[in-house]
């Protein structure tokens, strides 16, 4: 090493340690400020020679200090630790009062902006959604935070219900046990949705702003407001309306439910029992919150191993459901008998339930839903019949977009994420294939794991008194609308960057075929396509279209992982249902094979 690259390091050095030293000292939590410490002794001890130690302290200092977690239109999401880059106490003020700033700003004159807060049972969101009441109350914003740990559509529904101007959920849903995040919703003309551009590059720029001063001058107050129970009652009795009408469900389905060590049972059960079902059986092991989610490598029902114990517990008991919510309940995932053989069980993807619930939506809209939320006769083509507007991700299935069509109801396409199906004008059902839906906009407007959960539900109780079931009613639907069939590859990466890369040598080396099937077209979002903004998203279309035979791969990164995805479908209209479905099935497992290659 050179005397100038010593001299360089050295000074990189001194930098580190003087923002990590300043960082420590504003820090108003024991723990993360005890992290920093213990990383500056082990560095200034060994100041004489660079030891292992020392050298392994810096790294992990400077990963810490490696720019700023990105407040963006997902909030802030990250592990918990002390540092810019990571969650914690510090950053959490930073953002509470850079949002606040933005609320009081863009209030009219005369006029004091609103805020409720909810959090759910992670570690710290109690700590987090505290001092964000505290900030916004000395503010001048009028802040209200929910009585205990709840669901994040608890908090998405009070933003609404209560009228607020904007809304707060900490919570890193179905992320892993050591990460934690803060969602932002926002009311009035944006009707609860969450936050999207350019409203979060407005609020990150005055989040930096009050990163220029220690959060310990950020004032604080404790005139804030607690909701009490009314408001999750009311969530309650809106929720279990979705159930509608009893007579229509004599039978009640023996259901296991799992929490996923999260914070729905709560909620949940008292919504089952509300809208008249008997209370389903939870799994013992997931039914609490614990923030260490000691049975789950991740907490996610769409991990493998995730929904093991919902299996066994369904076994046990000779179930007919098993229903499973993400920590936060924000998700569902679905799980059925397979053949009628209660020991063994099929979680259905979240393009099944998602076309399923849509067809449910839709039969309501037209007013011809039957006992068995079947949806009625023939082909509507373009007669209008009802009104409402069916939505979907780009990446979730194209078998709504045939629901719609068959109904004749509009349907839109909208980017990844919640925050833009939430936004379609005339919503009336929602989904995307990450185990989200939203089936009471009116209610609500972001995906919603519990009044899912009851329209589900709902569906299994119509269909038991109707004599059927619901693996019988996925082959109703492969019958009325073609077999659509998906599955999905990703790769996770350890650098950030690896992910454009990727993409960009697909870019420069486009493939002619996946998996033997040609490709016919690609869309490439990076400036832009049609009606959406630029993304790093390749499509690639294999023929057919969303009513013919056909197939398409999509390419993206993940919103809230370090994950390349990506989404496989296919679909047949050819044949009865079961050629329908053999088709497509082979489809989808060709082009998988072929996209692993091609990653590899």
């Amino acid at each position: 090493m050179t005397e100038h690259d010593r001299a360089e390091r050295d000074r990189a050095e001194r930098e580190l340690l003087a923002r990590a030293t300043a960082w420590r000292d504003q820090d108003p939590d024991p723990e993360t400020r005890a992290e920093l410490t213990d990383l500056l002794e082990q560095i200034t001890a060994d100041d004489s020679e660079r030891s292992d130690q020392r050298e392994n302290a810096l790294r992990d200092l400077a990963s810490r200090f490696d720019g700023r977690l990105e407040f963006g239109t997902a909030g802030l999401r990250g592990e918990l630790g002390a540092g810019s880059a990571r969650m914690n106490r510090v950053l959490v003020a930073q953002a509470a009062a850079g949002f606040a700033a933005f609320l009081v700003g863009r209030a009219a004159t005369g006029e004091k902006p609103s805020i409720v807060i909810g959090y759910d049972g992670r570690t710290n969101s109690d700590v987090f959604a505290r001092d964000t009441a505290e900030i916004m109350a000395a503010a001048g914003v009028s802040a209200t935070i929910l009585p205990r740990a709840l669901p994040t559509p608890v908090l998405a529904f009070a933003v609404r219900h209560l009228a607020s101007s904007a809304g707060v959920m900490v919570t890193a849903s179905h992320n892993p046990p050591r990460d934690n995040g803060y969602k932002v919703y926002l009311g009035g003309d944006d009707h609860g949705s969450q936050i999207v551009s350019p409203v979060d590059g407005e609020i990150a720029a005055l989040i930096e702003v009050a990163a220029e001063s220690s959060v310990a001058s950020i004032p604080r107050s404790d005139d804030y407001a607690t909701a009490g129970d009314d408001l999750v009652m009311d969530y309650v009795r809106l929720t279990a309306a979705v159930a509608g009408s009893p007579q229509a469900r004599t039978i009640q389905p023996r259901v296991v439910y799992t929490a996923m060590h999260g914070v729905g049972w709560e909620v949940a059960r008292r919504a089952f029992a509300t809208a008249g079902f008997t209370e389903p059986i939870p799994v013992a092991e997931q039914a609490a919150p614990d923030a260490a989610f000691p049975t789950v490598a991740f907490p996610n029902p769409e991990e493998p191993g995730a929904m093991d114990l919902s299996f066994a517990t369904a076994a046990r008991v000779e179930a007919d459901l098993i229903l499973a919510n993400d920590p936060d309940a924000d998700r569902l995932a679905v799980a059925l008998p397979v053949g009628g053989d209660r020991t063994t069980w099929r979680r259905l993807s979240g393009n099944e339930v998602g076309a399923l619930l849509g067809w449910r939506a839709a039969a309501r809209v037209a007013g011809d839903a039957g006992e068995a939320g079947e949806a009625g006769d023939g082909d509507r083509g373009d007669s209008g019949l009802g009104t409402g507007t069916l939505a979907a991700s780009i990446v979730s299935s194209p078998a709504l977009r045939e629901v719609a069509r068959q109904y004749g109801l509009p349907y839109a396409d909208t980017l990844t994420g919640f925050k833009w199906v939430s936004r379609v004008d005339g919503l009336v059902y929602g989904y995307e294939e990450a185990l989200g839906y939203l089936v009471d906009p009116a209610k609500v407007r972001d995906k919603d794991g519990i009044s899912a959960a009851i329209d589900m539900l709902s569906l299994v109780a119509e269909l038991m008194t109707a004599g059927t079931t619901l693996e019988q009613h996925l082959q109703e639907f492969d019958a009325r609308f073609g077999a659509f069939a998906s599955s999905q590859v990703s790769l996770r990466v350890s650098d950030l960057a690896d992910i454009p890369r990727i993409t960009s040598a697909l870019r420069s080396a486009p493939p002619a075929d996946i998996g033997g099937h040609q490709v016919e077209r690609t869309d490439d979002f990076l400036n832009g396509f049609e009606q959406f903004p630029a993304g790093d998203i390749l499509r690639y279309w294999l023929g057919g279209d969303a009513s013919h035979d056909g197939s398409r791969v999509i390419v993206r990164p993940s919103g809230t992982e370090p994950k390349l995805k990506v989404y496989i479908d296919a679909w047949s209209t050819t044949g009865d249902a079961a050629a329908r479905r053999v088709a497509a099935d082979a489809v989808v497992a060709e082009l998988e094979a072929g996209v692993r290659q091609l990653l590899a």
